[in-house]
């Protein structure tokens, strides 16, 4: 069950509470966090329903200028750091 949103495009004014805040209208919100200076952060709702509800309604929404980009999370990606032999 897939409760954790990526939102990219933020404007850098915004703060953890104005996720938490946009998000709230689709639900509990159980975590908001920025990525500092990235322009993207992760918001947690309590079910997926209301995830897939926040995505569908402001996926492509116009927040403080910039138009938002909200798809459910993807679990980060390692990268290999490899070993050298000599």
């Amino acid at each position: 069950m897939q409760t954790k949103l990526y939102v990219g495009n933020l404007d850098r004014s915004v703060t953890n509470e104005d996720l938490k805040t946009l998000f709230s209208h689709h639900g509990e919100v159980r975590e908001a966090k920025l990525i500092e200076g990235k322009g993207f952060g992760f918001v947690e709702m309590s079910n997926q329903i209301e995830a897939e509800s926040a995505k569908k309604v402001l996926n492509g929404s116009d927040f403080k200028g910039r138009k938002l980009k909200v798809d459910i999370a993807q679990p980060p990606k390692y990268k290999s750091r490899g070993h050298r032999y000599r």
